[in-house]
């Protein structure tokens, strides 16, 4: 099997599909080299809000499903559940003795963003604890709306010199800032589909795409239209997957 971060390749970026429970993670291991899990859909398939710091039990518990998968596994943790610099090192070191490959860190929180300083000091504990799992340090500047890109770079910079393997900018779509951010960088960039085709992305130097939480967005759609589909008669069972197939991803 390819390193994971082998296939951070900028200009042939890794299509990496969000999953939020085992079943979902199952079928897309099937096809991809790696699959990520999205952590609203992993909060609110637990019944719990995103972004808050509750879902450390879930995320561990996951991990450990998905590791028996025949694809690399990286782990959104969010802000790694805590504040503590050395509690997020001890989160990720035990997610790496589960035999994930790599984890998802943001900067971000409900309303602003933590001191680059604050992320960066956990960056480089994280990667002294575990240094084999691909550290991808997410930035919120975009996503927030709460700086410009050149506070993007700041961070970025920061973030890299502190040891991250790659680095994620949500909501990065304009063009000339998605080229400026890859040369700046240095690391492998991760961005969320959306504005963009993969192609042009690919074209701008990207070197890894995440649907983050379009799926579980996608399957929520799915069982309401299906189920309106079963209430009017026209829902056709036979293009679903079978019974026996779905049961036997376990």
């Amino acid at each position: 099997m390819t390193a994971f971060a082998d296939l951070h390749v900028p200009g042939s970026p890794l299509l990496l599909p969000n999953a939020w429970d085992y079943a979902s993670a199952a079928v897309l291991a099937a096809t991809h080299p790696a699959v990520g899990t999205t952590s609203l859909g992993v909060a609110v398939a637990a019944g719990k809000p995103d972004a808050a710091g509750v879902t450390r039990a879930e995320n561990i518990a996951l991990a450990g499903l998905m590791a028996r998968l025949p694809a690399h596994v990286t782990v959104d943790v969010e802000n790694g559940f805590s504040e503590d610099v050395g509690e997020v090192a001890e989160l990720v070191a035990e997610l790496a003795e589960l035999g994930v490959a790599g984890v998802n860190i943001e900067d971000g929180r409900e309303d602003r963003l933590v001191p680059a300083e604050h992320m960066a000091a956990v960056v480089a504990a994280v990667k002294a604890a575990a240094p084999e799992v691909f550290v991808n340090a997410r930035t919120d500047t975009h996503w927030l709306k709460l700086a410009p890109v050149e506070e993007t770079l700041r961070r970025v910079r920061a973030y890299v010199d502190a040891g991250a393997d790659g680095v994620f900018v949500p909501a990065l779509d304009d063009e000339r800032e998605i080229e400026t951010v890859v040369k700046a960088a240095g690391v492998p960039v991760n961005l969320v589909y959306g504005r963009h085709t993969p192609a042009r992305l690919a074209s701008l130097g990207v070197a890894r795409i995440s649907t983050g939480s379009l799926l579980f967005r996608a399957t929520l759609h799915a069982l309401t239209t299906t189920m309106a589909a079963v209430a009017d008669g026209t829902v056709q069972p036979s293009v679903f997957p079978p019974y026996g197939e779905v049961a036997g991803l376990v």
